[in-house]
């Protein structure tokens, strides 16, 4: 993770001194919005207690946006936020498969990018990034499928910071709006833990029990954007 930081404020400090040689245009400020759909790219580890058992995280779609500042013609830095993305969590293996859907939790994943642009004709501009991201989950809830089997539950899963990457491209418009594409691969790795009142499938026996998840989503994002 050091590495990860460290990699990302040596690029913003290099752009902010590029900055200085390549002056940007009238332009400097650039926001993108539209609708965005998170694909977990997910892998679970065992379910602690239930071996060879594991949990799955559906996608989700909801509105994104992004605000970048020019720090000449090429270099932006981006901040990408949204709205709440809203995912079910389904528990996967020989013995808790059956459960299906057993927890929803809702996230917000800011990120940080350091953005490359350059428009290779009048109307298409491409562009690629790289940054930080940090994934905070909220609103986590046991459902009636997981407390049937384990009683009275409570579901925490722990923020992610890591590692994003960014391609897209801004078709132009009009003199200042442009349709916009986006799609990130972002790090995102998260433990799931539950405290369970005890139940059918933990021999009515209190206790607590936990997964490891790799997210790891791709984020699509199809929208349209303005400079000002």
């Amino acid at each position: 993770m050091k590495s990860i930081v460290s990699g990302a404020t040596l690029a913003l400090v290099l752009g902010v001194g590029f900055a200085g040689v390549v002056q940007a245009g009238p332009e400097r400020w650039v926001v993108r919005s539209g609708l965005a759909q998170v694909s977990p790219n997910d892998s679970s580890g065992d379910v602690a207690g239930f071996p060879g058992n594991g949990v799955v995280v559906d996608a989700a779609s909801g509105l994104g946006i992004s605000l970048s500042y020019m720090l000449n013609s090429n270099l932006g830095v981006e901040v990408l936020g949204a709205l709440p993305f809203k995912h079910k969590i389904h528990a996967t293996g020989p013995d808790l498969s059956g459960l299906g859907h057993i927890a929803d939790t809702q996230h917000l994943p800011p990120t940080l990018l350091l953005n490359y642009s350059l428009p290779l004709s009048a109307n298409f501009r491409p562009y690629a990034g790289l940054g930080i991201n940090h994934t905070i989950f909220f609103k986590e809830q046991a459902t009636d499928n997981l407390e049937g089997a384990l009683g009275a539950s409570e579901v925490r899963l722990d923020a992610s910071t890591g590692w994003a990457v960014q391609a897209g491209f801004d078709w132009k418009l009009s003199d200042n709006g442009f349709f916009n594409l986006a799609l990130w691969y972002i790090d995102i790795a998260t433990t799931a833990t539950i405290d369970f009142e005890g139940g059918p499938a933990s021999n009515d026996t209190a206790g607590q029990t936990s997964v490891d998840v790799d997210l790891n989503p791709l984020v699509l994002m199809v929208g349209f954007g303005h400079r000002f």
